[in-house]
């Protein structure tokens, strides 16, 4: 069975007990962060 991506959760209980997949974006944000958000331009 596939796991779900868990959107939008604000703590690590839930996401454990529905058994949901976590991303950890931290590097994700502390580039976007330091580099502006350059390169995300025309994107929306």
């Amino acid at each position: 069975m596939a796991r779900v991506v868990g959107i939008g959760h604000q703590d690590f209980e839930s996401l454990i007990q529905k058994d949901y997949f976590y991303i950890d974006k931290t590097n994700f944000i502390k580039e976007w962060w330091e580099n502006g958000d350059s390169g995300l331009e025309g994107s929306v």
